[in-house]
């Protein structure tokens, strides 16, 4: 570079030194890590996060919660609660109802796993994680819907305890349709809203229907 040929370095200014970056002071906020907390606290603090989100399904408004923390831990509980409840037979009985448990898992993982794919190729907004989280959490309707279900049936099985079945099952799909499209429909095009929330409503309406069909035996 011959432009710095005339460059000289005057005796006055010292060149020694450390080579350090000044850092500011920081918060104790930003020391802490979850890797310092106690494994009971991390429980209760992810415990309360669900918690939460249950919260948002049961009194649905349009709320970024469910997308803005997300998590698989709901809809996972869920999925295993319901799933259980479906199961046909007892555990000391032959049919001990392994392959309905498997088949209602993955009705519902699947099916919304096809939903979240839908929403993405119309031009959704939200992640591939997000959409199953709110999709997973809105089954909580629908899960006390079956624990109402079963409660009935250990009265018996009658027309008077299949028509307060139905109105149980309808009142909770309707609650679960329109608590997840709630928390999904801005994320949608405009002119693409009933095409996303139609197999929303196909996804639940599968749900519900093995819900109000089930006969314990």
């Amino acid at each position: 570079f011959p432009g710095l040929a005339d460059v000289s370095i005057s005796e006055d200014i010292p060149v020694e030194g450390e080579i350090t970056v000044p850092v500011g002071s920081r918060s104790p906020d930003e020391d802490f890590s979850t890797l310092d907390e106690p494994v009971r606290e991390t429980i209760m603090r992810d415990l309360k996060a669900v918690g939460k989100k249950f919260v948002h399904v049961m009194y649905p408004k349009k709320s970024s919660a469910l997308l803005r923390d997300w998590d698989l831990w709901g809809p996972l509980v869920l999925c295993v609660s319901l799933a259980l409840m479906l199961q046909g037979g007892s555990a000391d009985s032959k049919d001990d109802g392994g392959p309905q448990f498997a088949e209602v898992f993955v009705i519902i993982w699947f099916g919304a796993v096809v939903i979240t794919l839908n929403s993405k190729l119309l031009g959704g907004t939200i992640s591939f994680f997000q959409s199953l989280c709110v999709l997973g959490y809105c089954v909580l309707p629908l899960t006390v819907a079956m624990l109402v279900c079963r409660l009935v049936l250990l009265a018996g099985a009658g027309t008077v305890s299949f028509i307060i079945r139905l109105i149980v099952v309808v009142a909770m799909f309707g609650w679960s349709t329109l608590a997840s499209t709630a928390f999904l429909a801005d994320s949608q095009p405009p002119n693409r809203k009933a095409l996303v929330v139609y197999p929303i409503f196909l996804f639940y309406f599968v749900i519900s229907w093995m819900i109000l069909t089930f006969t314990p035996q």
